[in-house]
């Protein structure tokens, strides 16, 4: 896979800074494996804080320099090239990231497009986050100002990379910052590629910079370093609280997406033809592995038995298999993945399994495999209904009343992402208001990506926004100015 890197002329082994490849400082380097087979693909550079400190260094002459001084206009139409540029090379991100990650090829390439779309939005929007002038004392003219933060620092996971690179790194390029990208161990072949890519694109040198290395090493530099101006990272809870707390050191805002316990809440007035396939396809999709998956169905008990069947029905035809064969799931991200979701499955022994998928003969011994699990009539405090599993489980609760699927979808910790199913408006409208998630979708689920929709989540699934306007809103300062005159 190596190989596949050298149309676009780097070495997965180095870092990149300053618009340059090169050794990390260390000199060593980490093993990255294919999950569809347990093979190593390829040796990516171990980074850290020596590495850290370049890259910000690198970042700052950006920002003193061609980078600070462009125009938001100047920005704008420079992320479209990159975007187009992107689509040059969907093919080969494409299975970059589908042997990487291990996610089904057509899921892959559908997450390059959407990392081109990103930065089409980001690029478009530019030059139109706008300041206000405000009304005050007579003699006084105040009005606001948008500015960039400065060095940005970002952390990203290793289920969607070249997704959360759109909606951060493009964000923050978009509003003027310089970025310092620490990609995730585990997948990290499409944020090199990017980089070159975006490189000869026309990016200028030190706009973005990427250190590959391990979260304790490079990720904590990253995170404690008293010249990053804000922090974005997406993964698990307790990194999540680790990152906060580096960065509170030097009071620096954070940017929070870590995950969820997404509740699908079906009612007997719903379209459950219609709504079968967002079912099935938000708690599968990546094998599960999405911070916004529905792995928590709730269904009114007078269409409980049909959506049982329906769901059961679509489980026994999931196959598992290698990512570029490209079926409805792939292996997990690695053999540590696998064990987790295994050791959450150990705890469901006491459940009724409605359903499984099944693992192709064709899958390698070595490969992270787990076949997709339906659990049904699963109490809403079980361990399976009230943590995230982060692979292709889901478990299906019972309820009666509007009140108590209400109760139980707002009974977790999490708080990212709801839908509800019913064709009344009235309830529809209600519920939208009262459940606890950053966003809640009406007889739909994701709306087809939505990189126009503001994304986040409230309780510990995080805080801040993703994508849309409000990201550039978040990477970005608001300064006031008073100009007293006669």
């Amino acid at each position: 896979m190596a190989g596949d890197l050298k149309p676009l002329g780097l070495d997965p082994a180095c870092i990149f800074v300053g618009g340059q490849w090169r050794a990390p400082e260390s000199g060593e380097s980490l093993p990255l494996i294919d999950p569809s087979d347990g093979t190593e693909i390829c040796r990516i550079a171990r980074g850290g804080a020596a590495d850290v400190e370049a890259a910000i260094a690198a970042a700052e002459v950006a920002l003193a320099g061609e980078w600070g001084r462009a125009t938001a206009a100047e920005r704008g139409r420079l992320l479209a090239t990159i975007g187009r540029a992107v689509l040059e090379h969907v093919d080969e991100l494409a299975r970059l990231e589908a042997q990487d990650v291990g996610k089904p090829l057509t899921q892959a390439r559908n997450d390059v497009i959407a990392l081109a779309r990103y930065l089409e939005f980001y690029g478009g929007a530019a030059d139109k986050i706008h300041g206000e002038t405000i009304p005050y004392l007579d003699g006084y003219t105040v009005y606001t100002l948008r500015e960039p933060h400065g060095v940005t620092g970002h952390i990203i996971p290793w289920n969607y990379p070249m997704q959360i690179i759109g909606r951060s790194i493009g964000a923050a390029l978009a509003m003027g910052n310089a970025c310092v990208l620490k990609p995730a161990e585990e997948a990290c072949l499409t944020a090199l590629a990017f980089a070159e890519i975006a490189h000869r694109a026309g990016l200028p040198a030190g706009a973005l910079n990427v250190v590959p290395g391990l979260g304790a090493e490079a990720g904590a530099a990253l995170a404690g370093h008293p010249g990053i101006r804000h922090m974005s990272f997406t993964g698990s809870v307790g990194v999540g609280k680790l990152i906060q707390k580096a960065a509170a050191e030097n009071v620096v805002p954070v940017t929070l997406e870590l995950g969820g316990k997404s509740p699908q809440l079906v009612f007997d007035d719903a379209d459950i033809d219609a709504a079968l396939p967002f079912l099935v396809n938000a708690g599968i999709q990546n094998a599960g592995q999405t911070c916004s998956a529905s792995s928590r169905i709730l269904v009114q008990r007078g269409v409980y038995d049909r959506v049982v069947d329906a769901m059961a029905a679509k489980y026994r035809g999931l196959r598992a298999g290698p990512a570029m064969i490209d079926l409805e799931v792939g292996p997990l991200v690695s053999a540590r993945q696998k064990e987790i979701v295994e050791g959450f499955l150990a705890k469901g022994a006491d459940l009724t399994v409605a359903a499984r998928g099944f693992v192709m003969d064709e899958a390698p011994v070595g490969g992270a495999y787990v076949a997709p699990v339906l659990f049904t009539a699963v109490n809403s405090t079980h361990i399976l209904a009230q943590n995230e599993i982060f692979g292709p489980v889901q478990v299906i609760i019972p309820f009666d009343t509007e009140e108590e699927a209400l109760a139980i979808a707002n009974g977790t910790d999490y708080g990212l992402v709801a839908s509800v199913w019913s064709e009344s408006g009235a309830r529809q409208m209600r519920l939208a208001k009262r459940l606890r998630a950053g966003q809640v979708f009406v007889n739909n689920y994701g709306a087809g990506g939505g990189v126009e929709l503001p994304f986040g989540g409230t309780g510990i699934s995080g805080h801040g926004r993703e994508k849309g306007f409000e990201a550039l809103y978040g990477f970005s300062s608001l300064k006031t100015v008073a100009a007293k005159h006669d």
